[in-house]
């Protein structure tokens, strides 16, 4: 799904990501962490060829985004931090909008496993913040993408929300590739099952979600610390 190899991004005379290598295969929900600035948007920025790479390359779903912008954009569901929606719009509307650019079919049940399908009707401005990131996670996932890249998703949210977004996380991602940034750390120990940390633009940890309670903290802020000094 995902190969990033030797990756590089420079802006000017800052360098955002270094030498970053990794890959992703199908049922992985991968936690990726880091603090502001680590350069976790850029990476996902990369992946979806928003951004092309200073040096290295990037393979998603066998294609170079930055040749194949989209194509990859297609068949990938992205969710990002400051979620685009168009305020005027009633959500069918919108999801409908979405569907039309993308050139994908809305699934029949995807509004009801997303539980927005008794506000289908109603504007988004008129939505609470934990309806308008369900009808963005709606439009990431319309198309039945292979690969979802969510970014922040539960930022800003109520304890009540973040659960049914975390469980939605959870049901879409059987067959799928999932790759979500937070800082929420118990979200990562709740459902991700593979972990990647950056720090300062490069990854310092990249494996298996350490066990047991508050874990996923203790080796975020070992690492972070340790690279700080």
């Amino acid at each position: 799904m995902i190969q990033l190899t030797n990756i590089t991004k420079e802006f000017g005379q800052k360098l955002a990501v270094r030498d970053v290598s990794f890959t992703a295969g199908t049922g992985e929900i991968i936690g990726f962490l880091g603090p502001n600035g680590a350069g976790k948007t850029t990476t996902m920025r990369l992946l979806l060829g928003i951004l092309t790479p200073t040096r290295g390359s990037v393979k998603v779903l066998g294609r170079n985004p930055g040749e194949n912008r989209v194509g990859v954009v297609r068949d990938t569901g992205y969710l990002p931090e400051n979620n685009p929606l168009y305020p005027e719009m009633k959500v069918r509307e919108y999801l409908g909008f979405i569907a039309g650019v993308r050139r994908k079919p809305i699934p029949e049940d995807l509004a009801a496993n997303v539980g927005i399908d008794d506000v289908l009707d109603v504007r988004i401005e008129e939505l609470s913040r934990g309806y308008k990131q369900r009808v963005g996670l709606a439009a990431a996932l319309i198309g039945d993408p292979k690969l979802i890249i969510l970014d922040e998703p539960t930022s800003g949210l109520d304890p009540i929300e973040q659960d049914r977004i975390k469980n939605l996380i959870r049901t879409v991602a059987k067959d799928k590739t999932v790759i979500f940034s937070t800082h929420i750390l118990s979200e990562v120990e709740d459902i991700a099952s593979r972990l990647i940390i950056i720090n300062r633009g490069e990854i310092v940890y990249d494996g298996k979600k350490p066990a047991g309670k508050g874990s996923v903290e203790k080796l975020f802020k070992q690492l972070v610390r340790k690279e700080k000094k």
